[in-house]
C-alpha cells in the first residue's frame, strides 16, 4: 500500500461486533475496484464487546486497516477526530459501523470532490428509521441548524461524508460537533456538495442514539453560532454581552444619585449590585479586547484536538500514542 493512500474511509465502532467484519468486507468490494491506493482507519470507541479482537485481527491480515483503540467511550465526535487525525489519504471518507451507510456510494463521492469540491455530504433521502423517533425530529433539527448556521444542509446526521485532508484536519472537533462540520468549515469558504445516498436499516446490534444528546447538539448549535459569527470579532462579542450589564448598572446608579438628590432612604444592596455589574461589565470588554489581541497578533489556536488515551493497531506492531 502506498504510503500517501488517495483515499482514506474513517469508521467508528462501539459494540458492533455483529457488523465490523461485513463493513470491511463492504468497503472492500467497493474500494477495490477504484484502483486506487486506499486505507482504512476503524476506531474503536471504548466498545466492551469483541469489537477490538476482530478489528485487530484484520489488520494483521490486511495492511489497509488501522485500528485506533479507546480505552473508555468518548463519543462518536471523539472517534471521527481520532480517525481523521491518524488518516493518511488525500480524501476522507466518514460513516457509520453499523452498515446503515452503503460503502458502495463512495465512489459517488470521489468523483463529488474531483469536480472542485471540498466537502461532499450524504443526504438519506429514502430513510430507513422510524418515523416519529428518528425522521421527524431529524427534519427539524435540520431546519434549525440551517437558519442558525446559515449553512443549509438537508441531513446534517448522516455520518457520511467526504472531505479534503487539507482542511478537515483543521477543524476542531468536540462534543457533538461532528454533525456541524460544514458550518464549522464555513469560516473557510469551501465548496459543498450534497448528493442523495442509500439508507438501509439496521440488522444486528442495538442503535446507540438517544434523546440525551439532544440538549449537547442544542449547546453545541449555540457555539458554532458564536465562532462563525465572531472569531474575528471577539471584542464585538463580548461587548454584547457586556451592554446588559452596562444598562442594569447605569439605571442602578441613576436610581441611587435620585435618591441622594431625594434625601430618600438608599439601600446599600442595590448601590453594591451596581457596581458589582459594572465591574463585570468592565470585566468582559477587557476579556474581548485580550482576545482581539491573541487574534490578530497572536498566531495562537484557541481551539485543537487532545489526543486521548489510544493505541493505533496495524499489521506490524502496535504503536503507543501519548497517554
Amino acid at each position: 500500500m502506498s504510503t500517501n493512500p488517495k483515499l482514506s474511509v474513517i469508521v467508528p465502532f462501539y459494540n458492533e461486533e455483529e457488523n465490523i467484519e461485513r463493513m470491511y468486507a463492504a468497503i472492500v468490494a467497493a474500494a477495490e475496484p477504484l484502483r486506487i491506493p486506499f486505507e482504512m482507519v476503524l476506531v474503536d470507541d471504548g466498545s466492551k464487546d469483541n469489537t477490538v479482537p476482530l478489528a485487530i485481527e484484520l489488520a494483521r491480515h490486511d495492511s489497509r486497516v488501522r485500528v485506533v483503540k479507546f480505552r473508555r467511550n468518548y463519543g462518536q465526535t471523539a472517534a471521527m477526530a481520532a480517525g481523521i487525525e491518524h488518516a493518511r489519504g488525500e480524501v476522507l471518507i466518514t460513516m457509520d459501523g453499523d452498515l446503515q451507510n452503503d460503502p458502495g456510494d463512495i465512489q459517488l463521492f470521489l468523483d463529488k470532490i474531483d469536480e472542485g469540491n471540498d466537502i461532499v455530504v450524504g443526504w438519506r433521502h429514502n430513510r430507513q428509521d422510524k418515523l416519529i423517533s428518528r425522521k421527524i425530529p431529524s427534519r427539524i433539527a435540520n431546519w434549525i441548524i440551517g437558519k442558525v448556521t446559515g449553512v443549509p444542509i438537508k441531513d446534517n446526521g448522516c455520518s457520511l461524508k467526504a472531505y479534503r485532508a487539507s482542511l478537515i484536519k483543521k477543524i476542531p472537533l468536540y462534543s457533538e460537533m461532528h454533525r456541524f462540520i460544514p458550518a464549522m468549515a464555513s469560516i473557510a469558504a469551501p465548496r459543498i456538495a450534497e448528493i442523495k445516498v442509500r439508507h438501509h436499516a439496521r440488522q444486528f446490534g442495538t442503535s446507540k442514539y438517544g434523546i440525551s444528546r439532544v440538549y449537547k447538539v442544542l449547546l453545541d448549535l449555540m457555539v458554532i453560532k458564536t465562532v462563525a459569527s465572531f472569531t474575528s470579532r471577539p471584542l464585538l462579542w463580548f461587548a454584547l454581552l457586556a451592554t446588559p450589564c452596562f444598562l442594569i448598572a447605569a439605571g442602578i446608579f441613576v436610581y441611587t444619585g435620585w435618591s441622594i438628590y431625594s434625601k430618600a432612604v438608599l439601600p446599600f444592596q442595590i448601590a453594591g449590585s451596581g457596581v458589582v455589574f459594572m465591574a463585570s461589565s468592565f470585566i468582559l470588554i477587557c476579556a474581548g479586547a485580550l482576545a482581539e489581541l491573541v487574534y490578530k497578533f497572536g498566531d495562537v489556536r484557541t481551539h485543537r484536538f487532545v489526543r486521548l488515551t489510544q493505541r493505533v493497531h496495524t499489521a506490524g506492531p502496535a504503536i503507543r500514542l501519548a497517554d
